[in-house]
């Protein structure tokens, strides 16, 4: 598999990558190609999709924080020049389309790492030059093609995926697994970046608040979070001692409680439809005194959390988070744990409480 990440976490996820069983065949900025080889799936309660090829039903990735998405039996391909690689990768492509039919759009992907100045002109040009190639002799099957990935999967996607490494060298891959990161559009009413991570959460729980839905928002100030929930239809209870700024000041569905967020408790028999929780703490302190008593209590249906791992090993995190006797895995049901597009140096933990 070739893997991608956010660059400069790639140590992070080839570290996650060898705890499966595998081992690191190379790396460069955003990427980690990695040997399946004895490739364990650990146990989790998280359920992605399973993958049909597989008969026991296991998905082909584990289920990993940082990796955003992973090239399936990816094939390489090299070439000092534009036709050159070009008609490697049609070669490729036209060879794997053997018995298939096409009759539904098809993401048709290409990238490679920023960092590399001058290599997103030379996959622009390689990628245009196979398009009038795949024109002239697959017409049809051109039209079809779309240049993203598709929105809102976390699992299995067939098209075409090709990423290049350098300047004359490329991997590409017919399947793909997507972790469900995406770059989400931003919100001139916003009050803060964080909006973008609550966005790109959504995406990856699979649902997202609703008009008569109740929140409550802990940490909430300046209120990125509070606005994406309220723009929505949500009331929110944003529980901050700071003040809310943007679109979240004064907002007719945001009721603001100047409070501590670890002492903000539901009133009795109450339980909120969703509980966010985004605050600059250690996260053990975090988990241990404001998670798990939400958890175990049932206080909340449906929970964002994010986890800053700036002072801790955030792969040592990722074992806890997952621990068989943890908060996550006792009183909590469909989680899902990512290094999000919108990260930084923290974790985006979403999921369910157990009725």
């Amino acid at each position: 598999m070739l893997l991608t990440c956010q660059t400069g976490y790639e140590d992070f996820l080839a570290r996650e990558l060898v705890d499966t069983g595998g081992r690191v065949v190379e790396r460069g900025p955003g990427w980690v190609r990695f040997s399946t080889s004895n490739l364990e799936r650990p146990a989790t309660n998280v359920q992605p999709p399973a993958n049909p090829d597989d008969p026991a039903g296991r998905p082909p990735v584990p289920d990993l924080a940082f990796a955003h998405l992973a090239m399936l039996e990816p094939v390489e391909v090299t070439g000092e020049s534009v036709n050159a690689l070009a008609q490697q990768v049609l070669d490729f492509f036209l060879t794997s389309l053997r018995g298939e039919q096409v009759g539904a759009e098809w993401p048709c992907v290409w990238a490679g790492p920023h960092e590399i100045v001058g290599l997103g002109r030379r996959v622009a040009a390689v990628e245009a030059a196979f398009g009038e190639l795949l024109r002239k002799r697959l017409s049809r099957v051109a039209r079809l093609a779309r240049p993203e990935l598709p929105r809102g999967v976390v699992g299995g996607t067939r098209g075409l995926v090709v990423f290049f490494t350098d300047f004359r060298r490329a991997w590409i891959a017919r399947s793909a697994w997507l972790g469900g990161q995406r770059r989400m559009a931003d919100d001139p009413l916003a009050p803060s970046r964080s909006y973008l991570k609550m966005e790109e959460a959504y995406a990856l729980l699979g649902r997202e608040p609703r008009a008569g839905e109740v929140v409550a928002d802990l940490g909430a100030a300046p209120g990125g979070w509070s606005y994406s929930a309220a723009k929505r239809g949500a009331r929110v209870i944003a529980v901050d001692h700071g003040p809310l700024k943007g679109g979240a000041l004064d907002h007719p569905q945001i009721e603001h409680r100047m409070a501590d967020a670890f002492q903000f408790r539901p009133a009795a028999g109450e339980v909120f439809d969703w509980m966010f929780c985004d605050l600059l703490e250690e996260p053990h302190h975090v988990v241990r005194n404001l998670v798990t008593p939400w958890l175990a209590g049932g206080w909340c249906r449906q929970f964002v959390i994010n986890l800053k791992f700036g002072r801790v090993d955030p792969v040592g995190l990722l074992h806890e988070l997952r621990a068989a006797d943890g908060p996550w895995q006792r009183d909590a049901a469909g989680v899902r744990v990512r290094h999000l597009y919108h990260d930084r140096e923290e974790l985006t933990v979403v999921g369910g409480v157990r009725a």
